[in-house]
């Protein structure tokens, strides 16, 4: 038996043109539902006090004015809202980018169940560049030229590719609230590689879920040359190296060495990082080269690196060795005191062979010995048919009396041993 199908079919299943009518009718209110809008304002603080009242103060942070899409605007007419649809993500759009509005249930919905408002989701990638996706409205005479040419000169492409540096593009509202958006073209997105899960941020930073993939294209990331496929690696980048060049619609891939600040959690990649000291000469044995290591790791690269403990402490171990060098030089400070326990204690070098003396145990010592040399001093200057002159004795004995009055001067107040 033939299985009928098309709109004839749906229509004689529905019995009649009544339900037919239903149906569209629901179709018709679902696109109601759910719709496509540009953004002509967002509520980001109370710099916009109006609308923060009315949008609910903090509660309303978020809560952005829409348009239809390709419709005059006006600048007297009420304009509707809607708020964000994920409470637990900020991911906010720019004044004349283009989100997607579904209509859902409001706070009212426990005394009205037919009580609905829109919420907007993520900007719509209308450029699929994680800087902006802003198309201003076509209809609104008031853009100037300049901005009108800039977009003309993309028609038909899949990217906006500003040759210049300023684009004259309206990013935030008349009152803009949250501070001022200036575009920057040469912010290049991050080139995916098979598998990986990308958050862009709109300013050349990201983080990167992937793994070990060898790619055969035109664009090779650095940590895959060793491993094998599909082993993790997370990636942290803020700031893209300063000769990333201008054109912002080329992609991009991270680079340990060139990008500002990164964190590098790997499982058995091998990344080639240049780090700024290889002088390990104070360890008896030298550690695998940072460039060279192959295995899990966490690496954190910067121009400045800091560590800070506000209550407890800060704990540094290694299984085997923990290493501190730099090209001028290592302070260490305290209030307190400075503990070091090891099962030998080399100062100068690695290599170092000759011992420390105790200083109380030497100087007491030390110190007995004087004192009987001073009496053989004192004996000595009361016998004048001995060769020793009772002068020279005496001289010598007053000599040992200054060093012993002294002697507590030669062991350091700061530096302990046992």
């Amino acid at each position: 038996m033939a299985v009928k199908t098309g709109v004839a079919y749906l229509k004689q299943a529905l019995n009649s043109n009544q339900d037919l009518d239903k149906l569209v009718q629901s179709i018709e209110e679902l696109n109601l539902k759910m719709i496509s809008a540009r953004v002509t304002d967002i509520v980001l603080d109370e710099t916009n006090k109006e609308k923060f009242e009315k949008y609910g103060r903090w509660n309303g942070i978020g809560t952005i004015n829409w348009e239809p899409i390709n419709t005059p605007a006006s600048k007297t007419q009420v304009q509707p809202t809607a708020r964000p649809f994920f409470p637990q993500f900020k991911n906010y759009p720019l004044v004349n980018e283009l989100v997607t509005l579904i209509k859902m249930p409001d706070s009212d919905i426990g005394t009205q169940d037919t009580s609905e408002i829109y919420y907007y989701l993520n900007t719509i990638s209308i450029w699929n560049h994680p800087h902006h996706n802003a198309y201003p409205n076509i209809f609104d005479q008031v853009k100037d030229e300049e901005q009108q040419a800039d977009y003309k000169a993309v028609e038909g492409s899949a990217v906006r590719r500003v040759e210049d540096e300023s684009t004259e593009i309206n990013l935030q509202g008349d009152n803009p609230s949250g501070g001022t958006f200036v575009e920057k073209p040469n912010i290049h997105p991050i080139l995916p590689f098979v598998g990986d899960n990308i958050f862009e941020g709109r300013f050349g930073n990201s983080i990167r879920l992937g793994s070990t993939t060898k790619s055969k294209g035109l664009y090779k990331n650095n940590w895959s040359e060793n491993g094998d496929d599909n082993n993790p690696i997370t990636i942290l980048r803020n700031g893209q190296p300063l000769d990333a060049g201008d054109e912002g619609w080329l992609p991009i891939v991270e680079n340990i060495n060139k990008d500002l600040s990164s964190i590098y959690l790997t499982s058995n990649q091998l990344i080639p990082i240049k780090v700024s000291s290889t002088n390990y000469t104070g360890l008896e044995e030298s550690p695998e080269y940072p460039s060279s290591y192959k295995g899990a790791q966490a690496i954190l690269n910067s121009e400045r690196i800091l560590l800070n403990s506000t209550k407890d402490s800060v704990l540094i171990s290694g299984q085997k060795v923990v290493s501190l060098s730099a090209n001028e030089g290592i302070g260490i400070s305290t209030k307190g005191s400075v503990s070091i326990e090891s099962g030998e204690l080399k100062l100068g070098a690695s290599n170092a062979e000759q011992p420390v003396i105790l200083g109380d145990t030497f100087l007491t010592s030390l110190n007995g010995v004087l004192e009987g040399l001073k009496g053989v001093m004192d004996a000595l200057s009361g016998e004048p048919s001995l060769k020793v002159t009772p002068a020279l004795a005496q001289t010598l004995s007053q000599t040992i009396i200054k060093y012993q009055e002294k002697i507590e001067d030669f062991t350091s107040k700061t530096v302990k041993s046992i």
